[in-house]
């Protein structure tokens, strides 16, 4: 069979709609070789069970360290000596080193200190909703989708309220970055502004530690937790960053799937009790993570019969999973009543989503509470003029106007 030409994976016009694409790679080549827009290599494996067996395989690691060749080390791209310490961050980290920090973050998000967040969460949602309903202008994204889950994870590490904004910005700079290392000098000071803005943080938390996150990652690390410096930083910063961009992307992507399929938005508003599966299926149906960040093989592995070499950068394509016709009855049709629903959406293993039972209440919440004030919700512009943002691993909306 002809395999699919390569597109430009990380561009607005690809993340439109991704899916044919992933569909033709599942039929005809499922771990395929391609050349990402900064023009390195990487495959990608798009079928269910392959992208599952390789989020757990000890085979492939997160630090490229563990894997590379000298030769191979050699060609990666150059970094600024000053951006070193945020590779330290548990998302990039394999065994010891990542079992050891994601121990001294875990306890935050456990389902019942995040059901504790509820009456927060809901408050928000209506606090957002009353101001966009006395504008008259409401975009989604900037007005709801966004400020919600940035004010939650500030509140959760201690982030002033003066702050928030600017950091949301520094995010999306520092997210937009993965489109292509081409674009790392523009979103340099950005990344150096949001470094010095965390160390800043740090050090007025250390003078007066608060009932926060970040307090708590202080004590743990002045007690003796093996918590270094630049690994406070890296977290603090992962935390900031991952705590709102899924949720984002999952609540503009899906108020944007519910209107386009009118019958499922009707069934939810008229059954609020089914938010639970409905976010499990949104969460399936528009990929808010189009695929996992990067893994490098330490060895040759083999998958759907083709041998990928050592040291080679692999790219689980959690979007293509969750559209698997092998895994799931009709794939391509939004069904918030599914019941049968392995999704792959936050990831599995040993780097499965930490923040994923906050990302769901706030889901929960948003879904339930835009739908009950908004009984005309529609778009004011074309599905089709719609903009998505530009960047490899994630996949949302730039804006969604809407008439409340």
């Amino acid at each position: 069979m002809t395999q699919p030409n390569n597109p430009d994976l990380a561009s607005p016009r690809f993340k439109a709609n991704p899916f044919g694409f992933y569909a033709r790679l599942r039929a005809t080549a499922p771990a395929h070789r391609v050349t990402l827009p900064g023009k390195q290599s990487a495959w990608l494996v798009t079928r269910y069970d392959d992208v599952l067996a390789l989020l757990k395989d000890e085979r492939v690691v997160k630090d490229p360290l563990n894997a590379l060749s000298e030769e191979q080390r050699a060609k990666q791209p150059w970094m600024p000596a000053f951006l070193k310490p945020l590779s330290r961050n548990m998302l990039d980290l394999d065994g010891a080193d990542h079992a050891r920090l994601r121990a001294l973050v875990h306890k935050a998000f456990t389902p019942r200190l995040i059901a504790q967040l509820r009456d927060r969460v809901q408050t928000l949602a209506d606090d957002l909703l009353n101001a966009g309903e006395k504008t008259g202008q409401f975009d989604l994204i900037r007005d709801y989708a966004l400020p919600l889950p940035i004010t939650v994870i500030s509140d959760l590490l201690g982030v002033p309220q003066a702050d928030r904004r600017q950091f949301g910005q520094w995010s999306r700079r520092i997210v937009a970055v993965t489109a292509s290392p081409l674009d790392l000098p523009v979103a340099l000071p950005a990344i150096w502004q949001f470094m010095r803005f965390v160390r800043r943080l740090c050090a007025i938390r250390r003078a007066d530690p608060q009932d926060d996150l970040l307090s708590a990652l202080l004590r743990a690390r002045e007690a003796g937790d093996s918590l270094s410096e630049d690994e406070l930083l890296a977290m603090v910063i992962l935390i900031l960053i991952a705590g709102h961009e899924t949720t984002v992307n999952l609540i503009g992507n899906g108020t944007l799937a519910l209107l386009e399929n009118p019958e499922q938005l009707a069934l939810l508003r008229e059954n609020p009790a089914l938010s639970t599966s409905a976010v499990e299926e949104l969460l399936r149906f528009t990929s808010p993570v189009e695929m996992a960040t990067e893994r490098y093989t330490r060895s040759p592995i083999t998958i759907a019969g083709t041998t990928i070499p050592r040291g080679e950068r692999v790219l689980a394509v959690l979007a293509s999973a969750n559209r698997d016709e092998r895994q799931f009855t009709q794939p391509a049709l939004l069904d918030l009543a599914r019941e049968q629903n392995r999704h792959l959406a936050f990831g599995q293993g040993i780097h499965y989503c930490l923040g994923a039972p906050l990302a769901r209440l706030e889901g929960q919440i948003a879904f339930n509470t835009l739908l009950h004030r908004a009984p005309n919700l529609r778009l004011t512009v074309p599905a089709n003029m719609l903009r998505w943002r530009r960047g490899l691993f994630l996949r949302g909306l730039e804006r969604l106007p809407l008439a409340l």
